[in-house]
């Protein structure tokens, strides 16, 4: 019972964090005259019903000179037809399609390795094909590398679901992925970088092997903001927020990658993981509660509650807040935490892969996988 409300009692302390991060999310001036010319890496692989919408969202940015590279590693891939669509109507825009073919065991970062050798500029910015952003976009992520300190910009980012399962798990990424980047940010001088976006100078990537150095590697976003940390940089977040579109998909698909994230996770940061522990406040409320402390569960679900409206406020959210949801949404996330405790194996891009204990992943055969299934 005593564990319990100390649990309760951390998770307050959490959400307070998280509410002091959002009100500290302000946009900021620009620096205007910080706009050195940038190289846009996009790996694609397929598109959904929003892709013309998102790749054309970076063709209409307000900034200097840039160029967007597309990898694309199957020649038949649907999403070529779109981005001929937008070498269309940008025809005075450098928009190019390199082929990205490879082998290796992270395929995406096998893409960024060879777009990175395609591209002409010294700043580079990754974001994934499916990621919509507004046209200050460029201007306010680049501009932050004007400080030479500076190693890494990231953004935070919001969902957007078109069915019932993919609206819960944008409801989780808004209220609880992004209040624990907002505590993290709010504790630390260094950060760590999001797959939204992650803009930086090419020395830099030199500097810890390229893309090379990271390819065997699923969490590769936290092993590009780590290793760029090393160096001595530091990795910020931009104001800015931008948009993923999570389709219609059910709830078997959100819960495979829920649970490949969260086992991702322990394996990267497995003291931050375990840690974890007090950010699942209205599991532990609902057992002190049930244990004799309603007065203190109540503060718990209360403060809870401030911190999801103050995260999807900071994000922009386009989820009115339900409460109800985020409760019930704070339990599966509980869930998808307990199973994370658990085994090695995840499932991505519909292949299996198994985690060691580096982070570094290895594809699982199919003649393995049968031998397995017969155990």
């Amino acid at each position: 019972m005593i564990v319990t409300a100390i649990l309760v009692l951390c998770g307050i302390v959490y959400n307070l964090l998280a509410i002091a991060g959002a009100l500290r999310f302000r946009r900021r001036r620009i620096v205007p005259h910080f706009q050195p010319p940038v190289s846009v890496l996009k790996p694609v692989r397929g598109r959904d019903p929003r892709f013309y919408e998102a790749i054309r969202s970076h063709a209409v940015q307000q900034y200097g000179a840039f160029e967007i590279l597309f990898g694309v590693a199957d020649p038949e891939d649907p999403a070529l037809a779109d981005i001929a669509r937008l070498q269309s109507e940008f025809p005075a825009l450098p928009i190019r399609i390199v082929r990205t073919p490879n082998e290796a065991p992270n395929r995406k970062v096998g893409s960024l390795e060879l777009l990175s050798r395609e591209a002409r500029y010294d700043v580079l910015l990754v974001n994934d094909g499916d990621i919509l952003v507004q046209p200050d976009y460029l201007a306010r992520v680049i501009s932050l590398l004007e400080d030479d300190t500076v190693g890494l910009v990231t953004c935070l980012y919001r969902g957007l679901g078109a069915s019932q399962a993919a609206r819960a798990e944008a409801l989780g990424i808004a209220t609880e992925f992004a209040p624990s980047v907002l505590v993290a940010r709010l504790l630390s001088s260094t950060g760590f970088a999001l797959g939204s976006t992650m803009a930086f100078r090419r020395r830099e990537l030199d500097a810890i092997g390229g893309f090379a150095s990271i390819r065997e590697f699923l969490a590769d976003d936290y092993q590009l903001g780590a290793r760029i940390s090393s160096l001595g940089k530091t990795v910020i977040m931009s104001d800015t927020v931008v948009e993923t579109n999570l389709g219609a998909v059910g709830w078997r698909d959100i819960w495979k990658h829920q649970l490949r994230w969260s086992r991702t996770i322990r394996i990267s940061r497995p003291g931050g993981y375990f840690g974890y522990v007090i950010t699942h406040a209205t599991f532990w409320c609902g057992i002190a509660a049930l244990c004799g402390y309603p007065w203190l569960a109540l503060a718990g679900i209360t403060v809870r509650l401030f911190a999801a409206a103050a995260a999807l406020r900071t994000l922009g959210a386009r989820q009115s807040v339900q409460f109800v949801n985020v409760l019930l949404r704070d339990l599966f996330g509980f869930a998808v935490w307990c199973g994370g405790m658990f085994g090695n194996e995840v499932e991505w891009r519909g292949e299996r892969f198994r985690l060691m204990r580096d982070g570094r992943i290895a594809a699982i055969q199919p003649e393995e996988r049968r031998l397995n299934a017969l155990r």
